[in-house]
Order: structure tokens, then sequence, then C-alpha cells
């Protein structure tokens, strides 16, 4: 998606954890964002014209050596600055304000006093409640600069150059623990860069497709359907765009959860009337995944094999040229680019093969997950498609830690469904980012009646997160857990333990491959 019709702020990351978190609440104040590298030159980034910067947070401490330092250029661009934490110190040790260790460290909530006059702070009440997370502290903002709040451990809580538009806060705004975050971000973005709130659903909707309309033309598309909300989003926007040019290839891999085959068929030539073709080729993928383990050449073997399915299905369809994908911002961050170090490779980014024939037609690749959910809604796509948890596009593949073979795959499916009944029945469904089941290819001693049993566990992953940048373990409840647990050691053949996942993103991914 082309956003050159959109203001845009850019966040430049300083390693912070927050960092994709910042640039989603700009997004929720209707502004376009995106993340950029620290180091990013500022020839660069006056090329992207943004209307604003956001300086993120970080782990370092400004004085250390090798602590990370934007371009000195950036300040001469004469484009408005916001920095938060580190970024608010940094602003302060670059410009000649002094930042030190101080006895008081704040961890936490806190409360901020403020002064009259200060533009982040307009219409907000004088004392209000921040999160704080910070050892060294701002003790003297640089010259020019105004102090307009502190706090106890914070002599320079806010710091603001209304001359030369750069602002700096010590807290965290973009976290919901400072409930007034989002009013300062919108001081910040309506009043220093002079935003526009443009970014919404029916502009974005209405710009891809145009995009959509200008790229194909009259050309054939087909698109991948998984059976997710990003690639039913990505061919519901698509037949908006050009109708019956667009034709859906549901690829049945036999990597799909319990039932997924037979919604997706009701959904689009049902309910959207969209044309679709089924390929059932559960047997073709088996036998390329024969006795593969590592995830990297799993999803390498599966994104190709479906890009080959779909070329033989074009042949069909008078040599359709492009590729509709459900590709969205964070699979392009975590996949690697010349800004982000690759962790794993999606299969609609990192594992498509070299000699790709068709121009991909990527619509949603600006779009964070709820983004997506919020342009499915109003598309008119069913709940139970545009609520789907997340699922991975190569499937159970990845979900299966070893070889993938039919047996595991049936054991899986079935596992992953009573986990799927018991986290609706429970109300908690719409509350986790994802919750599923993983194999392991191991198996363990057990006892089940009189007997010894040698099978496999299965492990339960639950997260929460808001955009699957950062997750942290959901907290299910015992009860729960416990109902899950009995169901599919009692129910599921081949398994004689459970397990609970408790790792948090980062370090761990959500995926276990």
């Amino acid at each position: 998606m082309d956003v050159q019709n959109f203001d845009r702020v850019l966040v430049l990351d300083f390693g912070a954890q927050y960092a994709q978190l910042i640039a989603r609440r700009v997004r929720e104040c209707k502004v376009y964002s995106e993340i950029v590298p620290y180091a990013t030159p500022a020839a660069d980034i006056a090329e992207k014209e943004p209307k604003g910067l956001i300086f993120s947070g970080g782990p370092r401490s400004v004085y250390e050596e090798g602590a990370p330092r934007p371009d000195p250029g950036i300040f001469d661009l004469g484009i408005p600055i916001l920095g938060i934490c580190y970024g608010h110190q940094l602003i302060a040790r670059e410009l000649g304000g002094e930042v030190r260790s101080t006895d008081f460290r704040e961890y936490g909530r806190v409360e901020m006093q403020a002064e009259e006059g200060s533009l982040l702070l307009k219409e907000l009440p004088l004392t209000q409640n921040v999160w704080m997370s910070h050892g060294d502290s701002v003790v003297h903002a640089p010259g020019g600069f105004t102090e307009t709040a502190h706090t106890a451990g914070s002599p320079v809580a806010v710091m603001e150059n209304r001359e030369r538009s750069i602002y700096g806060v010590q807290f965290h705004p973009e976290v919901a623990h400072t409930p007034l975050g989002m009013d300062i971000l919108k001081n910040f973005l309506y009043h220093a860069c002079d935003c526009l709130p443009a970014w919404t659903m029916v502009s974005i909707i209405e710009q891809m497709v145009e995009e959509i309309q200008a790229q194909a033309g009259n050309g054939k598309i087909i698109c991948g359907l998984s059976g997710g909300v990003d690639s039913a989003v990505a061919a519901v926007l698509v037949h908006k765009a050009v109708g019956d040019q667009l034709t859906c290839v549901f690829v049945d891999h036999g990597l799909l959860r319990k039932g997924e085959a037979e919604q997706v068929e009701d959904t689009f030539q049902r309910h959207f009337k969209i044309n679709l073709v089924h390929v059932k080729a559960q047997e073709r993928f088996l036998e390329r995944l024969a006795g593969v383990t590592d995830p990297e050449r799993k999803r390498k073997i599966i994104g190709t094999e479906f890009i080959r399915v779909f070329e033989e299905v074009a042949k069909d369809l008078e040599d359709a040229q492009f590729l509709v994908q459900g590709t969205l911002y964070p699979d392009i961050i975590e996949s690697g680019t010349k800004d982000a170090a690759r962790i794993k490779s999606h299969h609609n980014v990192g594992g498509l093969p070299d000699d790709l024939r068709f121009q991909l037609v990527e619509p949603l690749r600006a779009l964070f997950k709820d983004e997506v959910r919020a342009v499915g809604e109003e598309l008119g796509l069913p709940e139970e498609i545009v609520w789907r948890q997340p699922f991975p596009g190569p499937g159970l593949a990845v979900r299966i830690i070893g070889e993938v073979t039919e047996e595991r795959l049936e054991i899986l499916r079935e596992a992953d469904d009573v986990v799927m009944q018991e986290i609706k029945k429970a109300g908690l469904y719409r509350d986790l980012w994802q919750s599923f089941a993983v194999l392991p290819a191991i198996r363990s001693v057990g006892v089940m009646g009189d007997e010894r049993t040698y099978a496999y566990p299965i492990i339960l992953r639950a997260v929460v997160s808001e955009d699957a940048m950062t997750a942290d373990w959901a907290r299910i409840p015992y009860d729960v857990l416990e109902r899950i647990s009995n169901r599919v050691i009692n129910e599921i053949r081949g398994v004689n333990r459970v397990a609970l996942d408790i790792s948090s993103k980062p370090p761990a991914t959500i995926e276990w491959e």
C-alpha cells in the first residue's frame, strides 16, 4: 500500500520494548506511522517527508560508551521531535542538557505535576499519573527548553522547545498504565506536527482499492486463501476492487485446523460469491515434507509448493499474472529487511521461491493485525473469520516440532480442536491473541490404567498481545487448564501428558517454529 497520501510519523527505534506499541498508538490517533532504525541518516529521513519523529525508549544509558545515537543532522531538519524515556534523555544530552543516574529510581505508576502553558499537556489536569521505567533522569534541560512537568524522581519529566518543536517526556505515554497518554500523543501529533487524523478504515480501503485497480488493470488475479483473517481480508478487498477478475485458490494442504476447509468454502462461495478453486493436496505436501525437521526448510518447502500449485491453477485461468497475499507489516519486520534482522521467514515473505513468476499484490503490507480486523469488519466479513486467531501460513507443520506425518497431524488437529472448544466455552477466545496446541515429536513414559504408555506430549501455548511484536503468556484459570488436559489425554489416542508454555515474547516467539 502506498502511504504517500497520508501524513506520516516515523518512530526511531533505539531498542525499546515498546517501539512497535508507539507506532500502534500513533495509528490509533488516526495518523500513519512506521518504524525505522535509530541510525537512519538524516537525508533518508528527510526523503520520507515525515510530519514528525518520535525517539523511542531503550535499554541503555545515554552516557554509556557505544550508546545508540541518531544522526545529529536530524535535529536540523525542522521536523517536530518527541523523545520518550531514553529518547527524552538523548535529546537532553545531545542538545546540551544534563542526564545522570540518581538515587531515586522510578518504576511503575508515579504522580506527575505539570506547569501551565505546556503544549504536550494542553487541556489536561496539572496533576496526573504516568508510567515510569527509568534509572537515569534529566536533571537540567538544554538551553531554549522549558521544564513543564516534574515528579519526585524526575526534575524534568517533560521538557519543550516550542521554537524548534522538540519535546521530551520521561514517562511512557504509549502504555495503558498512563491513563492520559493518548491525549499527550494527540497533542504532539495534532498541535506540534499539524497532522490530520486521516488514517481511517474507510480512507485506507478507498486508497487500497484504487491501487489494486491501477496495478492489475484488466489482468487476471489469483489469491491464496488459508482460512486465516489476513488472506480472507485481502481476498474480499481485491474482489471489491476487481470483481470477477479474481479467483481464489484454496489449497487444502492437510495442515489446517479441524473444520477449516468447510468454513472457507461456505464463506467465500456462498456468502461473497467469489470464484473459488478448492485444491486438495495433502498427499503432495506430505511427500515434500517427508523427513524434514528444520523449521526454515519446512517454511521454504511449503511456500514453494504453494506457488507451484498456484502456477498450475493459473494455467487454467488464462495465465493469471497477479498473486494476492495477506502480508502484514509485522511479517515484513520479522522476515528481515535492510532495516531489521530476520527472526524467521514468513512463507509469504522470506519463503517465496526466487523464480516467482507472479506479480505480487499485497494490499495489507502496511497494516498491523488489529487494523486488518477493522478493515475486515468494514468490508462485511463474518465475525468468526475476522476474529479468528492468527494461524501460521505453513499451518500445523510448524506446530509439529520434528517431522510432519499424517499420524502426528491427526493427533495435533484433534488436540487443537479441544483447546479451541474449551477456550471458547470459558469466554476467553477474544481476550487471547492466540491459543493453540503444539506437538513435539518426542515420547515420554506415562501410566494409563495399569499399563505403561509411551506417547506424545501436547504443549498448550496461549498469549496476550496487541500486535504480535511482543506478547505475554496468558494466565488461564486452573480449572480451564484442567479441563483441557483431561480431555486431551482421555479423548486423543497417542497423548499421555499436557504441558503449559509460560514464555513471553521476547525472548521466545509466539509460535514454536
